[in-house]
C-alpha cells in the first residue's frame, strides 16, 4: 500500500520530493565570499531539473568554500534526486548545520527511504525539535513510527499535521494508512475520502480507499475505487493487486489471475502479488507454478516469513511432508511469534505422527494468539484422533464462535459424530457459509460436511446432490485421472511381479516377520482391520505409512536406468523401513502398517521381506466406491471424484489383486471379507490373529475402547461397536450408481 503522492516543494522547484524542501531562502544564508547569486544559479539549475549541472557547480564550489553548510544541503538535494548516494552529504550538512531543521529532516527523509526507519525518525525527530509546526516533518515521523510498528503513536501526529494545514492531503492519506493498519478500517475509508476531496484524482488514494472498503465487505465499491485507480494509473501495480483480492474474494479466479499477473507485469518484484497470484493457481489446476511463484517470492524476500508458509500449505497439500515442515520452521525463524506458522507446523507434525509435538505447536500459536481458530481447530482434530469427540465438538464450537466463517470447523463436525434432527443450527451456519463466495477448499469440505449431514438424517437425495456438488469443485484442481497411465502401470507391475521374479528377489530381503500390511481399496474396512489387531498388546497400529510409494518409485528408476538394478535396492529399503517402524512403534511384535494403496506395491514389499504379512480387505465394490465418492479425499486421488473414474480405477485394482492372489501363496497373503468380519467379528479376528502368529486375546472384541491415535477419515467409525449399517448402503442410491454397476461380480476368496 503506497503513500498519497506528496505536495509539490514550497521552494518553487516543483519537486514533490519531500526532503526538498528549504532551497528557496538558500540565497540569503550565503556565508562568507560565497555570493547569494551563486546559491541562487545552485537553486535554479535544480528547479530546472538540470541535476548534473548542479551537482558538478555544487563540488566546484565545495573546493573553495568545503565547510559551507548551505554548498553541502544543495548538493545533498541534487544527488537525492538522482538516487545517487547522498548519505555522506546530507550527514555533512547536518555537522555544518546543527540548528538547520531541514538538513535533519532531509537526513531523516533519506535514510527513512532506504528503510533505515529507526535511524531516519532520530534525524526526523531532531528536525521536530528545532521546527515543531512543520507540517512535512510530522508526517514523515509519523510515517517512520508507522513503519516501525507504531501506527497507533503515528496518529496523533497525523492530526497535528492535519491542524496545522487542514488541506493537507498527504497526511489526511497517511492517516488512512494507520487505521487500516490498526484494523479501524471505517475511520481509514473516512481519511481516505476526505484526502480525495482535496486531490480527487491521486490514483494512489483511490487505491487505497479500494483496499479499506474490500476489508469492510463492500466489495462492488472496492472494485470501482480500484479500477478508478488504474484508470489513473495503469501502471500502478498495488491497484492490479488490490483489485485481484476483492475478485478472488467474489469467486472470480480467472478474473483475480488477469489482475495479479498485470500487477507482476508493471512490478515483477512485487512479493505480496506473487503470494496472492499462488494463493489461486492451485484451484485452477496450476500447482506447479504457484509453488514456482512463490519459490521466487522467497528468492526476492527471503526474510518474508509469510512466503514459507504459503508455500509450506500448498507442499503439505500435495503430501509433502518434510519439505512442508521445512518451510513452517524457516517462517518460525523469521518470525518466532507467528501463530499460523506454529498451527501449520502441528498439522505437519500431526500427520507425521509427532502428536505431543503437534499438540505444543498448537499450544504456542495460542500463547501468540489466543484466538488463532487453526491451532484451536487442529487442538480439535487431534482429540478426535484420540476418540475424545466431546472435547472435539468444544473445540470446533469454539472455532466457530470465533470465526463463523471457518468452513472446516463445519466439516469437522459433521465428520466425528453423527448428526441429527437437532443439528439444525449446525445446517443453517453451513447453508450461510454457502450463499457467499468461498475459497474453493472451504466451499468443497462444506459440500461434503452436508452430504453427511443429509446421508445421517437418510435424506440421500439431497445428500448425493451435495456429494456430487463436492467431486465437482473438487475437479477444478485439475488433477485429471489417467486411464491409460493407471493400466499401463498395473500391466508393468503384473509383468516386473511373477511368482518367479518374487522368488528371486527375495534372495535379496530381510527375514523380518515384523511387518503387517493391510492392503485394499480406500473405505474398504482397512482401518476397522487395523484397529482390531492394533488392540492386542503384541501389535502396534503405525497407521499409513508413506514410505512404499517412494521405495517403488526409485525401484522403477533403477530398473528402467539398469534392468535388474532395481533388485539392488531392496536390502537398503528393507533396513529403512524396519528403522521406519522402530521409530513409530519401539518394540512392538508386529507392526501393522494400513496403507490401502500399498496393493500397488505388494509384490515389491513380498521380494523385501519375505515373511511378511499380507490382509487383503474387500468389501462390496458398489459401496465401496460411493463411499470413496463420498469422503473428502482433497486432489490426492482424481479417480474418487467421477463415478466412470471409479469404476475404472476399481477394476484395475481388482486385475492386479487377482494377479498377486495367483502369484502368492496362503501363507503370505490373508483375503477379509468386510462383510463377513462385520458378521463374525470374533472368527476373523481369531483367524488374522493366528494368520500374523499372535495368540488370541479378548480385547480385539473390544477394539473400539483401545486408547490409540487414529488419523485417518475412519476414525469416528473406528470407535463405534461394529454394526451392519455400512454393508449394502448402497441401496440408498441405487439409482445415482449406473457407472458403478458393472463392477458387482465379486472377487474370489481364498
Amino acid at each position: 500500500m503506497k503513500p498519497g503522492r506528496n505536495e509539490p516543494c514550497p521552494c518553487g522547484s516543483g519537486t514533490k520530493y519531500k526532503h526538498c524542501c528549504g532551497l528557496a531562502t538558500a540565497a540569503k544564508a550565503a556565508p562568507g565570499d560565497l555570493s547569494a547569486a551563486e546559491i541562487s544559479e545552485l537553486v535554479g539549475l535544480i528547479g530546472l531539473n538540470r541535476l548534473r549541472e548542479a551537482e558538478v557547480l555544487a563540488f566546484t564550489l565545495l573546493e573553495r568554500h568545503p565547510n559551507a553548510g548551505m554548498l553541502w544541503k544543495i548538493l545533498g538535494v541534487a544527488l537525492m534526486r538522482q538516487n545517487k548516494d547522498a548519505l555522506h552529504t546530507l550527514r555533512r550538512t547536518t555537522e555544518l548545520l546543527p540548528l538547520d531543521a531541514e538538513a535533519h529532516g532531509n537526513l531523516g527523509a533519506y535514510l527513512c527511504d532506504r528503510q533505515q526507519w529507526a535511524q531516519g525518525l532520530t534525524s526526523l525527530r531532531r528536525s521536530l525539535e528545532i521546527q515543531p509546526r512543520n507540517q512535512q516533518t510530522l508526517v514523515n515521523v509519523a510515517n517512520a513510527m508507522k513503519a516501525l510498528g507504531q501506527a497507533r503513536e503515528s496518529i496523533p501526529l497525523y492530526e497535528q499535521a492535519l491542524k496545522i494545514n487542514p488541506r493537507f492531503a498527504e497526511a489526511q492519506n497517511n492517516l488512512g494508512n494507520a487505521y487500516l493498519k490498526l484494523g479501524r478500517c471505517d475511520d481509514a475509508a473516512r481519511c481516505y475520502r476526505l484526502a480525495l476531496e482535496l486531490n480527487p484524482d491521486d490514483a494512489d488514494i483511490h487505491c487505497n480507499l479500494g483496499n479499506a472498503q474490500r476489508q469492510l465487505g463492500l466489495l462492488d465499491e472496492a472494485i470501482a475505487s480500484s479500477r478508478r485507480a488504474i484508470a489513473l494509473d495503469p501502471t500502478l501495480s498495488v491497484a492490479h493487486n488490490n483489485l485481484g483480492l476483492v475478485l478472488a474474494g467474489l469467486g472470480q479466479r480467472a478474473e483475480a489471475v488477469a489482475s495479479y499477473r498485470q500487477a507482476l507485469q508493471h512490478n515483477p518484484g512485487y512479493v505480496e502479488a506473487l503470494n496472492n497470484l499462488a494463493a489461486v493457481l492451485p484451484e485452477m489446476g496450476e500447482r506447479a507454478e504457484a509453488v514456482a511463484l512463490l519459490t521466487r517470492a522467497i528468492a526476492l524476500d527471503p526474510k518474508r516469513a509469510e512466503t514459507y508458509v504459503n508455500l509450506g500449505n500448498l507442499l503439505f497439500e500435495s503430501r509433502r511432508v518434510e519439505d512442508a515442515e521445512a518451510n513452517y520452521r524457516r517462517a518460525l525463524l523469521i518470525d518466532p511469534h507467528n501463530s499460523l506458522a506454529h498451527a501449520d507446523l502441528g498439522a505437519v507434525l500431526r500427520m507425521q505422527g509427532r502428536i505431543k509435538e503437534a499438540q505444543t505447536s498448537c499450544r504456542t500459536a495460542l500463547s501468540t494468539d489466543p484466538n488463532c481458530v487453526a491451532a484451536l481447530w487442529l487442538l480439535g482434530e487431534l482429540s478426535a484422533d484420540r476418540g475424545q469427540f466431546a472435547e472435539a465438538t468444544q473445540y470446533f464450537q469454539q472455532v466457530i464462535a470465533l470465526d463463523p466463517g471457518y468452513a472446516f470447523a463445519y466439516y469437522s463436525i459433521a465428520m466425528n459424530r453423527k448428526m441429527t434432527g437437532e443439528d439444525t443450527p449446525w445446517l443453517r451456519g453451513a447453508e450461510a457459509l454457502l450463499a457467499k463466495p468461498l475459497p474453493l477448499r472451504h466451499e468443497i469440505s462444506l459440500r461434503y460436511g452436508l452430504g453427511k449431514y443429509f446421508d445421517d438424517l437418510r435424506q440421500y437425495d439431497e445428500a448425493f446432490g451435495s456429494y456430487q456438488k463436492a467431486n465437482e469443485l473438487t475437479k477444478f484442481y485439475g488433477n485429471d485421472y489417467d486411464r491409460a497411465g493407471m493400466t499401463a502401470r498395473v500391466d508393468r507391475i503384473i509383468n516386473g511381479f511373477d511368482a518367479a521374479s518374487i522368488r528371486r528377489y527375495q534372495s535379496f530381503g530381510n527375514p523380518s516377520e515384523r511387518p503387517v500390511l493391510i492392503v485394499g481399496m480406500p473405505r474398504s474396512g482397512t482401518s476397522l482391520t487395523e484397529q482390531i489387531l492394533a488392540s492386542h498388546p503384541a501389535a502396534f497400529g503405525a497407521g499409513e505409512l508413506r514410505f512404499w510409494q517412494t521405495a517403488f518409485s526409485a525401484y522403477e528408476a533403477a530398473e528402467l536406468k539398469d534392468h535388474g538394478g532395481g533388485a539392488h535396492l531392496i536390502p537398503a529399503m528393507a533396513r529403512s523401513y524396519l528403522d521406519r517402524l522402530t521409530a513409530v512403534a519401539g518394540d512392538a511384535q508386529r507392526v501393522v502398517d494400513k496403507m490401502p494403496q500399498n496393493f500397488m506395491n505388494v509384490g515389491l514389499i513380498c521380494a523385501a521381506f519375505p515373511s511378511a504379512r499380507i490382509i487383503h480387505v474387500q468389501r462390496h465394490p458398489i459401496d465401496t466406491c460411493l463411499s470413496i465418492y463420498f469422503q473428502y479425499f482433497s486432489h490426492l486421488h482424481p479417480y474418487a471424484n467421477d463415478l466412470d473414474n471409479l469404476a475404472h480405477f476399481y477394476g484395475e485394482y481388482l486385475r492386479l489383486t487377482d494377479h498377486w492372489r495367483t502369484v502368492l501363496p496362503a501363507s503370505v497373503l490373508l483375503e477379509v471379507p468386510y462383510e463377513a468380519l462385520i458378521e463374525d467379528q470374533e472368527g476373523w479376528s481369531r483367524r488374522m490373529l493366528e494368520f500374523i502368529d499372535l495368540p488370541w486375546d479378548p480385547k480385539c472384541l473390544d477394539f473400539h475402547q483401545t486408547d490409540r491415535t487414529v488419523i485417518t477419515l475412519s476414525k469416528w467409525q473406528v470407535r463405534q461397536k461394529i454394526h451392519a449399517s455400512s454393508a449394502g448402503r448402497w441401496r440408498n442410491y441405487q439409482k445415482y450408481v449406473g457407472p458403478l454397476q458393472g463392477l458387482m461380480k465379486r472377487p474370489t476368496h481364498r
